[in-house]
Order: C-alpha cells, then sequence, then structure tokens
C-alpha cells in the first residue's frame, strides 16, 4: 500500500491563478484574467488525471468553452457581476442539467438526459458559473465509498489506491485533484463530509430547506440536502452564499432570499463547545488527534471546551437505515421501464418491469429497495418505521439540548482516513459505519462543516467536523476558518 501524496490545489504552479476563488473572480471581473484561461486550466489538469482518477462521468468541453466566451463577452461589454464569474465547477451526477445526461451513476439512467436544469444549475450559471462536467457517484447516492457506480470506481487523489469516500467522491476527488476550484454534492447520511475529510477538502451540510432540492434526484427525500466543496472555507463560504436562496418550486425551501455568510473572521472566547465524547472511542487515533488538537486551539483563543455524552446519537444510524431506505424504494419506485431511462422488454407490463429494474440497478440499491419495501410492508411498518422516526425525534431532542448548553459541537468527521479501495465492498454493515459520525446531523436537519485538519495513517488527510443548529452556517464557517488558519498541516501548494 502506498503511502498518500498530497495533491496540488488548481491552478498550483500556473502563474496568474490566485489562491481563492474570490480573488479570481475579482480578475475576471477586471479583464485582467480571462474565463477561458481558467477554463483551459481546468480542461488540461482533468485530461492529465482523470483517466487514472475517474472523477468525471462526462466532461462538458464544447458547451463549458461557450459559457466562459459569454462571460468573457459580458465583461468586454462593460463588466459582469456574478459572485462565480469564470470560476469553473463540478456538478455531481445526480444534479438535472438540461439536456445533459443526468445518470445518478446507474445504468437505468446511462442515457437520460433531463428537459430541464436544477434550480442551483439556474442559480450558478446566472452568477457566471462555468460548468465543466458531471463527476461520478455511488449509485443513486446510496454508497459511502464511490464504488458502486455503473461507470467504475472512483479513486483517491492523495492514493489512488484507496477510495475518495463516497456517494459525492467524485465532486471530493475533482476538488481535490485540483481540476476545479469548486463542485457541488448531495448529502444524504454524510455524502458530503465524509469524502470531504477522506480527499482533504472543505465540504457542507447545509441546514434541510436552505438549499433548493429542486431538480435533485431524490434518494431520501427528507434527508438530501445540497452543498459546496472547495480547497479552503473562503471559497466554500462563497458557494454555499450563491447556493442559499429561497425556492419557491421546492416545497420544503427557506422562507429566506438569501443565506449572509458575512465576514469570517471570529472571536471565540465567548464561545462554548461540546465535544462528542461517545464518538471518540470507535475513531482512528489520528481522527481522535485532531478533536484534541482542535479542542486544544480553541481553548488557547479563549473557549469553554467541554466533553459531551449524547448517547441518543449511537441510535441514529440504525434508524437511519431503515428511514433512508423506505424513501428510497418510495423515490425510486418511478424507475419502471415506462417513464425514465432504460427499458428491457417483457411479455407484459410486469415482466418488462422486473427485468429492467433487475438489469438496471446494482447490488447496492436493490438491497436498499428491499430494505425499504420490508420495513414498510404490512405488519412491519409499526415495527420498524415507525419506530426509527420516533429514534429520529429523539436525536433532534438531544441535539437541541445539547445546542441549549453549546454554541456548537466537534467531532471527527470519520472514524478512519480513506481505506483501500474494494476493502469494504462485501460487508455492508463495515460501509454504513463509515457514517456513523455524521448520519445524525442528517436526521436532525442541521448544518454540520468537515474541514481538513491534521495528516493520519498512510499519510492520508484527516477532517474534522462541527455542528451546530438549524441556520447555524454562519458561526460554523467562521470557526472552521479559525481552525484552517491555526492549522499546523495547512495545504500551502
Amino acid at each position: 500500500m502506498s503511502s498518500g501524496i498530497r495533491p496540488p490545489r488548481f491552478g498550483a504552479g500556473k502563474g496568474q491563478i490566485p489562491s481563492t476563488v474570490s480573488e479570481l473572480v475579482k480578475l475576471v471581473q477586471k479583464g485582467e484574467i480571462k474565463a477561458q484561461e481558467i477554463l483551459e486550466v481546468s480542461l488540461q489538469t482533468i485530461a492529465e488525471s482523470d483517466g487514472e482518477i475517474n472523477s468525471f462521468n462526462l466532461v462538458l468541453h464544447e458547451q463549458a468553452l461557450e459559457d466562459a466566451k459569454k462571460v468573457d463577452a459580458s465583461i468586454a461589454k462593460g463588466g459582469f457581476s456574478g459572485r462565480l464569474a469564470g470560476i469553473p465547477i463540478a456538478i455531481k451526477d445526480n444534479i438535472c442539467t438540461r439536456g445533459i445526461s443526468t445518470t445518478c451513476s446507474s445504468k437505468i439512467l446511462a442515457n437520460w438526459k433531463p428537459p430541464y436544469d436544477a434550480s442551483v444549475i439556474t442559480k450558478l450559471k446566472s452568477e457566471g458559473a462555468i460548468i465543466v462536467g458531471k463527476t461520478n457517484m455511488d449509485e443513486f447516492a446510496m454508497g459511502s465509498s464511490t464504488e458502486t457506480s455503473f461507470f467504475g470506481p472512483t479513486k483517491n487523489p492523495w492514493d489512488k489506491e484507496r477510495v475518495p469516500g463516497g456517494s459525492s467522491g467524485g465532486s471530493a476527488a475533482a476538488v481535490a485533484a485540483g481540476m476545479v476550484p469548486l463542485a457541488i454534492g448531495s448529502d444524504t447520511g454524510g455524502s458530503i463530509r465524509q469524502p470531504a475529510s477522506l480527499c482533504g477538502v472543505v465540504g457542507i451540510k447545509p441546514t434541510y430547506g436552505l438549499v433548493s432540492r429542486y431538480g435533485l434526484v431524490a434518494f431520501a427525500s427528507s434527508l438530501d440536502q445540497i452543498g459546496p466543496f472547495a480547497s479552503c472555507v473562503d471559497d466554500a463560504a462563497l458557494l454555499l452564499d450563491v447556493l442559499a436562496f429561497h425556492d419557491e418550486k421546492d416545497s420544503t425551501s427557506l422562507g429566506r432570499d438569501r443565506y449572509q455568510s458575512g465576514n469570517v473572521n471570529i472571536d471565540v472566547s465567548s464561545l462554548k463547545v461540546g465535544i462528542i465524547s461517545n464518538f471518540l472511542p470507535n475513531a482512528a487515533e489520528s481522527c481522535h488527534q485532531a478533536v484534541t488538537d482542535a479542542a486544544r486551539v480553541l481553548a488557547n483563543f479563549g473557549a469553554k471546551v467541554d466533553e459531551v455524552d449524547i448517547k441518543e446519537l449511537d441510535y441514529a444510524i440504525a434508524a437511519y437505515y431503515i428511514i433512508a431506505p423506505a424513501e428510497a424504494s418510495s423515490n425510486l419506485a418511478r424507475f419502471d421501464g415506462v417513464r425514465y431511462g432504460l427499458r428491457v422488454d417483457g411479455a407484459d407490463v410486469e415482466e418488462m418491469n422486473i427485468k429492467t429494474r433487475t438489469e438496471g440497478f446494482g447490488v447496492e440499491v436493490k438491497r436498499r429497495i428491499m430494505l425499504g419495501t420490508y420495513a414498510l410492508s404490512a405488519g412491519y411498518y409499526d415495527a420498524y418505521y415507525l419506530q426509527a422516526q420516533k429514534i429520529r425525534t429523539l436525536v433532534k431532542d438531544a441535539f437541541n439540548k445539547a445546542y441549549g448548553k453549546y454554541d456548537l459541537l466537534l467531532s471527527p468527521t470519520s472514524p478512519t482516513v480513506a481505506f483501500p479501495l474494494g476493502s469494504k465492498v462485501a460487508d455492508p454493515l463495515s460501509m454504513y459505519l463509515s457514517d456513523l459520525y455524521t448520519i445524525p446531523t442528517n436526521l436532525a436537519g442541521h448544518p454540520a462543516i468537515s474541514v481538513p485538519y491534521g495528516i493520519g495513517e498512510d499519510d492520508m488527510p484527516v477532517g474534522l467536523q462541527l455542528l451546530g443548529p438549524a441556520l447555524s452556517e454562519s458561526l460554523l464557517i467562521k470557526v472552521a476558518k479559525m481552525l484552517e488558519e491555526n492549522n499546523t498541516d495547512k495545504q500551502d501548494n
């Protein structure tokens, strides 16, 4: 097994490419660098690296170039104020893009092209972002390693014999490998934060409803949330600022026009921080150490740091793997060979439906559909699904109680660093436990952020998770920024 080697950030060694997206946008808006030039850096890096990493299911060379030219033309005519003007961005392949394949990395949707854009895509385009491609993922976002994809696994840019995490592994790997400065993914049980941790980038799971889900292909509707990936906290905050808006097309969208991230600087001396102590015994030494080091930094700056045992969180993973498959069973019923994607003919409709779903879905998706259907079936609904929902309420209440005492909570993002490819595919329970620390936040609908914090076993990155109550993104970002600046292992290449 080879040891991890830190990949370069986007534009490293390219001279005039600055370290943050906001700095790069200013140069584009002033006409000092062209969007086409930035895009060329992205496409060149993808061409050089992605053959081995497999981050992308589709790269939009011609469309991206056309969009970059439009941004440059607008600026030449008198300016363009888009907050992401000329910035290449990668899109997880379960987010609808009009006329462009949206496969969810599944055979059943391998040739499907949506007739509309997701609301977040419309927003990104209006702000001048350049969509360079659709990224690989676990099939229908069901997985923690990006190994269940119909298009093959994505590899971790730090060590190509290891997983990038999942299910948004393609987006995380694309940012980690310096192919793009920004990407978006979806987080149902940790699918942004866990790959962010394993790939050494920043990932944010926003408050449920803060970012529109319109156009996100549903896995578990009450848990899914779109969010950003970036190489630093500033860039992630900027992208979240763009993504957070009220959308009338999404009935769960929060009633606010725009999330205001504001100044990311903070005085933490008045903060009370709780370390989730019952998460630590299961964590690898390096993941445990990251929490200890962060707590020391916070305490040195005056924050009050205590350990807190939230025992209800220990039941979250069991409840999640009843609720999420149940919702998936319902949501994926639409893929029947009639309305979307693949059709395998049969003697009658029933046989056609069976053959289509048998051939179109992978093993993990079938497993979760069957689990969910069983949990919702007559005679078992009360025993399983209803009990899981009661646990979900207990988890949310336990979080709210903790937030009555603490401003935010601290934990590892993942129990381990990135594990070897193939090591957990045949052991679903072991794979599910990769999301042990991230799932509770989804059940509660609260925000959390993963920020790189140290190097662990086999020289692989470690992620630190900050958790907060609903709509506390601004606080989490500010504290994450402070920790990033005081991390002795900051990425500086």
